[in-house]
């Protein structure tokens, strides 16, 4: 199937919203140029202005959708205050965005440690080397913290620094968006109490 005729699929009567991302990313994974996970994650800071960023899904199942950062970032420090968050995934060659919004949980420490192990090394000693969204007085004092984490693991394992690992929103709503012809969109969302509870969906005006 083509991008144009994948966005023509009736997603309207699926009753399984997990099974819906799924084919979606399926599809995306296909037709993206670049970064079908990328998604753009809100969060509310202390004084509640929001920030958005983008950054990368690494896993998702009926538990949620989980992405990893440094906790002492700004995205880091939003989220454990206050346990909440949304995404926004927008697949721009199939004309489709999905929302995600719900609270947060700490993914466990055996799943931190595969993901990290997984993870490239010059990434693993990039998480030891930056402090992340702290004042940075020059590339050259990044570099040097580099230089000093790959002298100080230049080989064997390279241990989960104790201040990175991931999140997993479990959503308690997820919309799924299609482009229509003349902005008359197609917007279904699925919402639930809370996890584990059943969805209710419902159709939107554009």
């Amino acid at each position: 199937m083509t991008p144009a005729e994948l966005t023509n699929t009736d997603f309207t009567t699926s009753e399984d919203p997990f099974a819906l991302f799924a084919d979606w990313l399926g599809e995306a994974e296909k037709s993206e140029i670049n970064d079908p996970t990328a998604l753009s994650l809100a969060t509310v800071d202390e004084d509640g202005l929001p920030n958005v960023r983008m950054v990368l899904l690494k896993e998702f199942d009926e538990r949620g959708f989980v992405f990893y950062t440094n906790f002492e970032s700004q995205k880091g420090t939003e989220i454990l205050a206050t346990k909440k968050a949304a995404m926004c995934f927008h697949w721009k060659s199939l004309r489709r965005q999905v929302r995600v919004r719900g609270p947060v949980s700490v993914v466990s420490d055996a799943e931190a440690d595969n993901y990290y192990a997984s993870r490239a090394r010059g990434s693993r000693i990039g998480a030891w080397a930056s402090k992340q969204s702290r004042p940075l007085e020059s590339r050259f004092a990044l570099e040097k913290e580099v230089a000093k984490y790959t002298a100080k693991y230049p080989v064997g394992e390279i241990p989960r620094p104790p201040y990175w690992s991931g999140f997993r929103i479990a959503p308690v709503y997820i919309e799924f968006w299609k482009d229509g012809a003349f902005r008359l969109h197609d917007r279904i969302i699925f919402r639930r109490a809370e996890e584990g509870a059943a969805w209710t969906k419902t159709r939107f005006y554009p």
